[in-house]
């Protein structure tokens, strides 16, 4: 120890005692405490609780305590159905609505109708119990000979038998499902009628992917006995069954009108009726656009009803959209609204493309940026000048502009293509 001016001393320095830390082996792994799984609820409906279920303990498959909760009535019952319940124990001698005897079962299955169902009755009425699971139980027990173990099984085979039913009923629903949306795809995209026009007709639809099966773009193509040739695509806004379904009513009445000899401003304005009588809401509205190609081939009339303009290729010159000015709006936005026809020289050979926007709407890349009408007929350009027509142009066309979208359109795609080869 030193000394300090002033005869003090320096003070002793104490060492500092550093806490040991606990070496932890580099094999040393906590693994997660598993978890339990959950417990069974039985909810039991009866005016005398205690005297239905005698036993003791109900313990699960994995030996754990199944809860009980008990209802005297069915309003309480009700109260006391959440959705943590998994099975229903009804005294089938419970007072209910009818005359039949199943009133409070029926009553059960209302207010249930995913969790699974047990009776309890005596032994004599084993016909009656019978004809319960007829109604909707799963499956009945006897009062008499109701012991944990006998109650415990019944209750996981009935939580079991509701879930395959449940399964079966999601897949019967699924199966219809489908059956419908193929009739609603028959109405939307149709078979043209064509027939001694000696034109070339081609069609790609894809559905977006916020959709199973399909949207609300539709088309047709029909021929009428002049020799004119008809045509036209739409698009209802929305993307649920019910535009869907109006879709399928306008290509019907756009048909019906057509071969009746409407054309141009009466056949929109008379579209334009049937959709403010159909649609679901007054929000709903859908563009349209419709041309009609003289017996020729010739010339074209052209309708716009806020839907974008068609593209025209023709022999050595390059694609390009054909006028859209002074186009009308979309079908249910103004009352007595007017779309003036444009005639089009098409001349001797040619391919008439009709597209809804989901082929222009689609992103490029990252950004946010979109590939828009400019776009579209650079690549409708590329694709011609690589030799593709008909089918294969099309099917080029819709996979590029999915491609450069990153993934799924978000919008549905249809694109008809109607070409003439000279003459």
């Amino acid at each position: 120890m030193s000394a300090l001016p002033g005869g003090g001393k320096e003070p002793e320095t104490m060492p500092v005692p550093v806490p040991r830390q606990r070496e932890t082996p580099a094999t040393e792994i906590t693994a997660p405490a598993p978890q339990a799984a959950p417990s069974l609820t039985l909810l039991v409906i009866e005016d005398d609780p205690a005297g239905g279920l005698t036993v003791p303990e109900i313990l699960d498959a994995d030996g754990q305590r199944i809860r009980l909760r008990t209802a005297r009535n069915l309003t309480e019952a009700a109260r006391l159905l959440t959705p943590d319940v998994h099975c229903v124990l009804l005294d089938l001698a419970l007072p209910g609505p009818g005359e039949d005897g199943f009133g409070a079962l029926r009553e059960v299955l209302r207010i249930a109708p995913r969790h699974a169902v047990l009776v309890l009755t005596a032994e004599a009425d084993a016909e009656r119990a019978a004809e319960a699971v007829r109604v909707g139980a799963q499956d009945f027990l006897f009062r008499d000979e109701l012991d944990g173990r006998l109650l415990s099984r019944a209750i996981r085979y009935a939580v079991e038998r509701k879930r395959a039913d449940i399964a079966q009923y999601k897949l019967a629903e699924s199966k219809l499902r489908a059956q419908e949306n193929a009739r609603l795809e028959r109405g939307l995209l149709p078979t043209p009628l064509l027939d001694g026009s000696g034109l070339r007709f081609a069609a790609r639809y894809r559905p977006g992917r916020s959709r199973a099966l399909l949207g609300g773009d539709f088309y047709d193509a029909v021929r009428t006995p002049d020799g004119t040739v008809h045509a036209m695509i739409g698009d209802v806004c929305g993307h649920g069954p019910d535009e869907a379904a109006l879709g399928v009513e306008l290509r019907i009445a756009w048909r019906a009108l057509t071969l009746a000899g409407l054309c141009g401003d009466d056949l929109l304005a008379t579209l334009q009726e049937v959709l403010e009588v159909e649609r679901p809401c007054e929000e709903i509205f859908a563009t349209l656009c419709t041309v009609d190609i003289s017996p020729d081939g010739r010339r074209a009339g052209l309708c716009l009803a806020g839907h974008p303009a068609p593209l025209v290729s023709r022999p050595g010159r390059a694609a390009r959209l054909l006028p859209y000015e002074n186009s009308g709006p979309a079908l249910g936005l103004l009352p007595r609204a007017r779309w003036p026809r444009r005639q089009v020289d098409l001349g001797g050979t040619w391919s008439l493309m009709l597209y809804t926007d989901g082929l222009i709407e689609g992103r490029i890349g990252e950004g946010r940026e979109r590939l828009g009408q400019d776009g579209m007929v650079e690549m409708i350009n590329r694709h011609l000048e690589d030799g593709l027509t008909g089918e294969a142009l099309l099917e080029a066309s819709v996979t590029e502009a999915r491609r450069l979208n990153g993934g799924e359109l978000t919008d549905d795609v249809a694109v008809v293509l109607l070409s003439r080869a000279g003459g």
